[in-house]
């Protein structure tokens, strides 16, 4: 694959969903409900309420008591030592996220999450694949950004089941306005897959403590995202996975559905067009 096409790739994997009619399956919150090994709160990236009504859930359970760690996709693993040195060194959100100097993401609505961890001494990992390996994959495939022992774990080298890859490209020409050609289509499923697994995988190695995710929706769902690579191996785990969706929002399967107000935006096809 050319290198210009690479780069429309990587480009087009950072923007968030377009919206879909699919309708949405509202259950309400439950605060009762006890901690899993693994919660997985997903996100519409740039939605305000949805960002202030996840943190609310994390920080009651932090406040009950709860000391998990906090994956974050918006880190890429290759920084963990640098991130570590950031926790040690830093005693604010502001702080580690001059810090880490990481652009593309409003760090404003993570601020609360961060703030949240390092005021209880929560160690957070950084759980997104690197700029650098998602053109590997892009260009070389699905397994070009794992080890072998991965690899055989996961059976990577096993074509990816076919309702997993049409889930994948369904949901990525959704959340690109059904504008993606289909020459783009496979490099884009194998590094939102890769991305999946490797979110996967990190969460694994810091069992036996348990563990929040904080990543996209798409990333959360039970169907094509990370859920499901977590119980492609055992042992299993006691996953619970939440979708904070707008209205007409791009919908999968989740344990708990929140809704969230539409955020105002400009419209996000139109780069695209």
């Amino acid at each position: 694959m050319k290198l210009h096409t690479v780069a429309l790739l990587l480009a087009s994997l950072a923007l968030a969903g377009c919206s879909s009619k699919q309708p949405i399956t509202y259950t309400a919150p439950a605060a009762t409900i006890s901690n899993p090994q693994v919660l997985l709160l997903g996100e519409v990236h740039d939605n305000k309420e949805g960002h202030k009504l996840r943190y609310d859930d994390l920080r009651q359970r932090v406040e009950a008591g709860w000391r998990p760690v906090i994956a974050m996709e918006q880190f890429d693993r290759d920084s963990q030592a640098m991130l570590d040195e950031a926790q040690k060194g830093c005693l604010d959100a502001y702080c580690l996220i001059k810090a880490m100097d990481k652009k593309g993401w409003d760090w404003q609505l993570y601020y609360p999450v961060i703030d949240l961890a390092l005021s209880n001494k929560l160690p957070i990992v950084a759980a997104n694949l690197s700029r650098a390996d998602a053109s590997k994959v892009v260009r070389d495939g699905l397994t070009m950004s794992f080890d072998a022992a991965t690899v055989a774990a996961y059976k990577l080298k096993d074509p990816l089941p076919p309702d997993l890859r049409r889930g994948q490209e369904k949901a990525i020409q959704e959340g690109h306005c059904n504008m993606v050609s289909e020459i783009m289509l496979p490099g884009m499923v194998n590094a939102q897959v890769a991305r999946d697994i490797w979110m996967a995988k990190l969460i694994r190695e810091q069992q036996p403590r348990d563990v929040v995710l904080i990543a996209g929706n798409g990333h959360v769902r039970k169907d094509i995202g990370v859920p499901r690579w977590l119980n492609a191996i055992e042992p299993r785990l006691n996953v619970r996975t939440i979708g904070f969706i707008e209205p007409d929002g791009v919908v999968g399967s989740y344990d708990e559905i929140r809704k969230v107000p539409v955020q105002k935006r400009t419209d996000p096809c139109r780069n695209l067009k």
